[in-house]
């Protein structure tokens, strides 16, 4: 069985999509041109030009309408889902205290050469990130922030430290694969000091989603618009499994099939 999917603009299955790219090219009417048959190379049809507007000097940025005639079998699609069963704050603290009967611990980094915290302090700081409360604010969370530049095997030491449950590593700097290169020296400091498998090691940033997390070793991966909440439920579901007051694998109503 298959089910083909197409892009959706007008009408269902038209094929109508959007895409915005910039040329080094001052902006014109023959820098307009030279999108319209940029498109028509990636083999798209109806192609128009909808937006061209000055980048910097020699370069413009283009907003363009076409058509694709490409399709796709949804069912043949299989790649990994992360599963957050997402209580309220409330509740997620309240289960916290019956069921762990603890505060959970968690530290995050910033590791290797990245100087942006901006992640990382989303999702540990008190305030948080859109209304919805960092890890600091919970209760039943202890949560430490190391900030930015912070060596692998100092993250692993301070989290050993402290018994940690959750190790979170941000990277935002992603040239050159840089976030991929250090995020694998990470898992192994975590291997050497017997880590893996016995603490959740979750990674996060701009270029992280799920598949590319466990590729590289870390339980979890959460990239763009995850919210503190998404965190601390995965967590604290993963402090339940491991301490066998919840089974693996568990699934719920509404979650993705």
């Amino acid at each position: 069985m298959t089910t083909p999917i197409r892009p959706y603009g007008d009408r269902r299955d038209d094929g109508v999509i959007q895409l915005s790219f910039t040329l080094p090219v001052a902006l014109s009417e023959k820098a307009k041109e030279a999108a319209r048959q940029f498109c028509q190379k990636l083999g798209l049809t109806d192609i128009k030009v909808a937006a061209a507007e000055r980048a910097a000097d020699q370069y413009t940025f283009f907003i363009a309408y076409a058509r694709s005639s490409v399709a796709l079998d949804w069912d043949s699609i299989d790649t990994p889902e992360l599963v957050i069963r997402k209580l309220g704050f409330d509740e997620l603290n309240a289960l916290i205290e019956k069921e762990i009967a603890r505060r959970v611990v968690v530290f995050g980094a910033c590791t290797g050469t990245d100087t942006h915290t901006v992640g990382i302090d989303a999702i540990l700081n008190m305030k948080g990130f859109a209304g919805d409360y960092g890890l600091e604010r919970y209760p039943w969370f202890e949560a430490f922030n190391l900030g930015s530049q912070v060596p692998n095997a100092d993250l692993v030491r301070r989290a050993i430290e402290k018994n940690a449950d959750a190790i979170l590593v941000s990277q935002v700097v992603t040239q050159r694969d840089v976030y991929k290169d250090n995020s694998r020296q990470f898992i192994e400091e975590a291997k050497k000091a017997g880590l893996k498998g016995k603490v959740t090691l979750l990674l996060g940033g701009p270029r992280v989603d799920h598949k590319l997390a466990l590729d590289l070793g870390f339980d979890a991966g959460f990239g763009p618009g995850t919210r503190p909440s998404d965190v601390a439920n995965f967590i604290v579901h993963q402090v339940l499994q491991r301490i066998g007051k919840e089974r693996r694998g568990l699934h719920w109503e509404g979650e993705p099939k």
